[in-house]
Order: structure tokens, then C-alpha cells, then sequence
């Protein structure tokens, strides 16, 4: 039976550039800024990067799950004036949970391909430290007696009430499911760590990232936006959560669940970033000289059941490889986003996948998950290592909360 799911084959669809800020730990330096600042940050130096005026761009794609501040809802509109995109080019706020980056390529090239514009600018920003403290049943007032409803927003989030189940215990679902040790999955997590600081050591990571600083965002006629660092601070350039993590310092962390593998040292990180493409079609490419990073080529999305959402990332790139004729021995590399150790372990197995292959440059163990943004990082992470490794096809893929999996297959152009 042929895999279910949404698929998307492109044929002219490129990645031109992009850009991402720092991710930096919660409550951390940037923790103060509006994920709306950090977007405008990263748009205005992925165009920068990309050598395209903000006037010839003709979609403004964004992504964002929790609100940072009040203005969240011009947070798509704010991001294209602010970098630069004339007032009369629409914009858009996508919705994917962790998948919400990969989904945000997803609709550029479906707008590139069906004529709609001939260049995007897609970004996803996260800032997980603004998640706010929030209530929704208090609008007619607080009743005698009654508990007050004000609940974390973001550890609320991580439940999924249909299922009656949080994201880790999907994870622990499939580590009994797939027989993954906790060891297994703490020196999962110490490679990853280990990758992230190699590739922050050899500059690798440094090449993807604007250093942040004070700074305004003029818009003529309007009220200037900006970033202001605090204290004595003057830039936040590098990641802050990659550190050499030995198995046997992992081992002596809690699980989450008595008798789990899971812990937050071998979980994804909480962290704030945002990053940015453009996106273009090869007309567009060809006719102002570009030299693109990558070729958008397929996107798959799928259905999972919702208390093993972490398998997700499996059936989609199954998908995108029975669409696309591929196979496993022809994806040179994979970034798959590190949610949980487990679940990240889980993929691989279903898969068959050589682990040698996958998050070569550390993971969201070691670096974060910034939901919104994690999608653009990954997939520019990945166009960059297939132009440094000289390889071809890579596979950028994520679970999505609730029981889905997406995946965005590039192409080396080089």
C-alpha cells in the first residue's frame, strides 16, 4: 500500500540564502526581545546575505507558535516592513508546531510554482522565554471560590489532550516500542553535544549566524522598532547551550517519568532564535545572477498517531522517497529535529538509517528547539553541510506535535 500524506514535488524552486541569530538559552540574553524583533533581524540579513532588495520580493512567509508580546498578530506584517518589502506585498503567519519552518518552504514553493511571486522571504522566530503566563477563562470575571486559571503556556502546550498524554511520554512510548535504553539515548545526546561543538570550534556554525545588538529598525513614517541588549552586553554572536556533555554526567540526571529514558539533558533545549530564507524561482535565479544554496525539490507531510507523534519524521521521508524514486543510500545527509532523544533514536530505527549520516553538526539536544525557527535552521544547516561535504540529496525533517511528520527533501546545486 502506498504511503498516505500530503506531497509537493518543485520544479524550480531554490533556496537562495539565508541567515539565523544565535540560540540562546531560556531566559537568557536575548530573553527580553519580541520574536518579532528577532525576525526582523534575520529577514533584513538573509536578504543582505542573498543580495535581494526587499523590493523584489513578492510573498512574506512566517512563522511563530507562541505569542511573545500583544502585537503577535502583525507579527508576519511587521517582519516584511520592517526588513524591507513594500507595503502592497502581503504576508502570512503559518501554523505547524515544530514543523512550522519546513511548512513555511512548503508554501513558498507552492506560491513560487503556481505564479504567484517570483521570490519569498520565509521566516520562522521563536522566542520560548516570552511564552506567557496566561489564562482563557476569566474573561466574565473570577468567581467565589474558584481556582484561579492562570497556567505556564508553554508547559500547558506540551500536553496533547486528546491523546491525555505530553510530548515526552510520546517519547517514552517509543523507546519501550523500539526497546532504546537510557543509555542509548544519553550517549545519543553526548554525541550531540559533542557535534555542536565541533562544528562551533571549525566555524562551521558561526558562517549561519548574524551576531545580534542594539540596534533600530527605521520605517519611514512610522514608529521604529529595535533591539536593545541589557546591561553591560554589546553583542550575543554564538550558541549558548552546546557544552561537552560526557555520558556519565547524562546518566546521573532524573528522568522525567520514573523508570523513563528521557531527561532534560537528553531532551531538546529551550532556547530563542530566529532564522530566515529566501526563497526564489530559477527565472528569478537566473535572470540576477544568483548562485543558489540549494534546490527546493519535495515536501511530504504525514499523519502519525498522536501518543507516538515522534515517529513522525519515518512514513514523511518514506513518502518523500517513494515519490521521488530515491532511495535511503542516496540522502548524503539528514537533520532531524532532536525533540527527544528517544524519539529521535526511534526514527532512525524504523528507518534503518545510518546514524553517521544524521545531525552531523549536533542536534537540538545540544543547540535548542525554538519551534517556529527550527525548520529554516535545520533546512539552511543543511544546504550548507551538502555544499561543504560535496554531496547531493539531504532530508530535513521534524515530528509535530499532535501525531504528524513533514520533511523537505534539497538538492545540492553544486
Amino acid at each position: 500500500m502506498a504511503q498516505q500524506g500530503f506531497f509537493n514535488a518543485f520544479n524550480d524552486v531554490w533556496l537562495l540564502d539565508g541567515v539565523r541569530t544565535p540560540m540562546v538559552d531560556y531566559c537568557g540574553a536575548i530573553g527580553h526581545v519580541s520574536p518579532t524583533d528577532l525576525g526582523i533581524k534575520a529577514a533584513r540579513e538573509a536578504l543582505a546575505r542573498a543580495g535581494v532588495p526587499g523590493s523584489d520580493i513578492g510573498s512574506v512567509i512566517t512563522g511563530n507558535m507562541a505569542p511573545g508580546d500583544f502585537d503577535q498578530f502583525f507579527l508576519p506584517r511587521h517582519i516584511g516592513l520592517y526588513a524591507g518589502v513594500p507595503q502592497q506585498v502581503p504576508a502570512l503567519m503559518a501554523q505547524r508546531i515544530c514543523g512550522t519552518g519546513f511548512e513555511l518552504f512548503r508554501q513558498a514553493g507552492e506560491q513560487i510554482e503556481a505564479g504567484a511571486c517570483d521570490a519569498a522571504l520565509v521566516v520562522g522566530t521563536e522566542s520560548m522565554t516570552r511564552n506567557p503566563i496566561a489564562a482563557f477563562d476569566h474573561r466574565t470575571g473570577f468567581k467565589l471560590g474558584a481556582p484561579v486559571g492562570f497556567k505556564d503556556y508553554m508547559w500547558e502546550a506540551l500536553k496533547d489532550p486528546a491523546a491525555g498524554i505530553n510530548m515526552i511520554q510520546t517519547a517514552e512510548n517509543l523507546a519501550k516500542q523500539y526497546g532504546i535504553s537510557r543509555e542509548e539515548v544519553d550517549q545519543f545526546a553526548s554525541d550531540s553535544f559533542a557535534k555542536a561543538v565541533a562544528a562551533q570550534e571549525s566555524g562551521f556554525h558561526a558562517g549561519e549566524i548574524v551576531p545580534i545588538v542594539s540596534e533600530k529598525f527605521e520605517l519611514e513614517g512610522y514608529k521604529p522598532r529595535g533591539i536593545k541588549l541589557q546591561g553591560k552586553l554589546t553583542e550575543v554572536s554564538a550558541d549558548t547551550h552546546a557544552r561537552i556533555s560526557p555520558v556519565e554526567v547524562l546518566a546521573k540526571l532524573r528522568p522525567v517519568y520514573e523508570g523513563g529514558v528521557q531527561t532534560g539533558g537528553n531532551s531538546a533545549a529551550l532556547v530563542d532564535a530566529a532564522a530566515a530564507c529566501v526563497v526564489a524561482s530559477g527565472a528569478y535565479a537566473k535572470a540576477n545572477g544568483k548562485q543558489p544554496l540549494a534546490r527546493v525539490v519535495a515536501a511530504a507531510v504525514v499523519g502519525v498517531p498522536p501518543e507516538i507523534m515522534g515517529i513522525g519524521p519515518a512514513p514523511a521521508i518514506r513518502l518523500l522517497l517513494e515519490r521521488t524514486g530515491l532511495t535511503l543510500a542516496d540522502i548524503g545527509r539528514f537533520e532531524i529535529n532532536e525533540a527527544q532523544g528517544a524519539q529521535t533514536l526511534a526514527v532512525g530505527r524504523e528507518l534503518g538509517l545510518d546514524l553517521a549520516r544524521l545531525n552531523v553538526n549536533g542536534g537540538a539536544i545540544a543547540l535548542g528547539h525554538p519551534l517556529a525557527t527550527t525548520g529554516v535552521r535545520l533546512t539552511l544547516t543543511l544546504a550548507r553541510e551538502l555544499q561543504r561535504s560535496g554531496l547531493r540529496y539531504g532530508i530535513s525533517s521534524a515530528c509535530v506535535g499532535g501525531g504528524q511528520g513533514i520533511a523537505l527533501l534539497i538538492e545540492n546545486p553544486q
